[in-house]
């Protein structure tokens, strides 16, 4: 349905409505139309006008539609009238009207009408991220980084997560600028970056380097850098953080992880409390393991291979002299078919010990128990991010902690020739941001991932302060 290229007359549009399929369909499919055409604002007005007539008034979600088409081209002026009529029809909108509107004003001298919507959309609901960041950045741009930083840490209690490119705009327009208070906000950002786990990209990066070198009278100076294997860092010669827990550390992690994930609220969801009694027996009597296995997670690693070959591979790469390795199966390998062969699952059951659940059952509660049980040496292979189960770590240490564990105990198997692909217990060093005060170290990635990954950049700023 092509729309018009200028505004139509009531029997015009009535004569358009007529000749289309579905007439009660109709305004929708061409304001829909309209939008993707990016139309001339006027001859949707003249659509909506004929259905006020028509119907006595235009529907709330039309309303959105011509909302959408005048955010699209920044008319200012359309979008204000819009929401003068919605504040009057109805008591409250829903959350993608609230964010048109403020994504439509933020970008316009009108910005801070954009402020006022926000606090009104906070009265009913949490606003969208969206909404939030498209505040920030106004506020960011107009230079008021104080107002920027509180609806940034406002966005962290509500459990919002910023996207990166909203972090970027922070140093970005900080460039130049003094200020202990500012210095500190930015600071804060990193350490949300270390404790998140967060590795930037390299526009982000040279941000964050830029941002440093500009602080009046700071004599901070950045380079780019590979981290030695030892962990030291070739420019400032400093010693990065040891990948290792404490044994403190390590039996504060184990302990929480087993009462709050594992014996918690979720791990049940996908396997009965006898179930996980059954695997607790017997990973009791078999403790300890050197490496334990997701067997199905890593059986779908080549598409096109059979998985219990593809599981085979995986346990021969890992089989070195005396390792324990332990398989977290599932009980339908055990039945004879395509993909799980009698004889190939019998011989690797000659190499590795095997637990099979039931077929439902959830894996990382399992994963977990395992190998926290066998002590810390013990690594686990699994292609998951296990972010679920940081999640029901209610504090940030705890949650760091674990993120520390997972980077140095999580084997990752490579697809190619199952070589082991980002082996990280090989670093001595932890790959996250870290200071010391007048230095900081950054480990950054060459391209922006929006996915959480546990593949550690090798690459990384090094900030220190002369």
């Amino acid at each position: 349905l092509q729309p018009p290229e200028k505004p139509l007359q009531d029997e015009e549009w009535n004569r358009l409505r007529e000749n289309f399929r579905l007439p009660e369909l109709f305004e929708e499919v061409m304001l829909n139309s309209m939008i993707k055409c990016n139309s001339h604002v006027d001859v949707a007005k003249s659509l909506l006008t004929h259905m006020a007539k028509r119907n006595g008034d235009v529907a709330y979600n039309m309303l959105v539609k011509y909302l959408t088409l005048c955010v699209q081209q920044g008319q200012v002026s359309e979008i204000r009238d819009v929401y003068d009529i919605m504040k009057v029809r109805f008591k409250i909108l829903e959350i993608g009207a609230y964010s048109l509107l403020i994504k439509g004003l933020t970008n316009s001298d009108q910005w801070r009408m954009a402020l006022t919507i926000l606090e009104e959309a906070k009265k009913t609901m949490i606003p969208s991220r969206t909404s939030y960041e498209s505040c920030i950045k106004a506020a960011n741009r107009h230079q008021e980084m104080k107002l920027a930083f509180e609806l940034y840490h406002e966005m962290l209690a509500k459990n919002v997560v910023p996207t990166l490119d909203v972090l970027q705009s922070f140093f970005d327009f900080s460039t130049g600028m003094k200020g202990a208070e500012l210095q500190k906000e930015l600071f804060g950002i990193l350490l949300y970056l270390r404790e998140n786990q967060i590795y930037p990209h390299k526009t982000f990066m040279r941000s964050i380097k830029l941002w440093f070198e500009s602080i009046p009278g700071g004599n901070w100076r950045g380079h780019l850098t590979n981290i030695k294997d030892s962990g030291q860092c070739p420019v400032c010669n400093h010693q990065l953080e040891d990948s290792n827990l404490s044994e403190e550390e390590y039996n504060n992690l184990s302990e929480r992880i087993i009462r709050d994930v594992i014996h918690g609220t979720d791990t049940f969801r996908k396997t009965t409390p006898q179930e996980f009694e059954a695997f607790q027996t017997f990973v009791e009597s078999r403790l300890p393991f050197d490496i334990v296995i997701d067997g199905l997670n890593v059986s779908h690693i080549k598409p096109r291979k059979m998985q219990c070959e593809n599981l085979f591979d995986a346990i021969n790469c890992l089989a070195k002299e005396n390792v324990r390795l332990l398989v977290l199966g599932r009980k339908h390998m055990l039945i004879n078919s395509s993909n799980w062969k009698r004889e190939i699952m019998k011989e690797m059951q000659n190499k590795a010990d095997f637990f099979f659940a039931d077929n439902i059952s959830e894996d990382d509660a399992f994963l977990l128990y395992a190998t926290l049980r066998s002590g810390k040496h013990c690594k686990f292979v699994t292609r998951d991010f296990l972010r679920d189960h940081k999640a029901c770590l209610s504090d940030s240490l705890t949650r760091h902690l674990f993120r520390k564990w997972q980077r140095g105990h999580q084997i990752v198997l490579k697809a190619m020739f199952f070589s082991v692909f980002s082996q990280q217990p090989a670093f001595r060093y932890d790959c996250v941001v870290q200071t010391t005060g007048d230095t900081w170290h950054i480990p950054y990635k060459d391209v922006f991932e929006e996915k959480y990954s546990y593949r550690v950049p090798r690459k990384w700023l090094c900030v220190q302060q002369k």
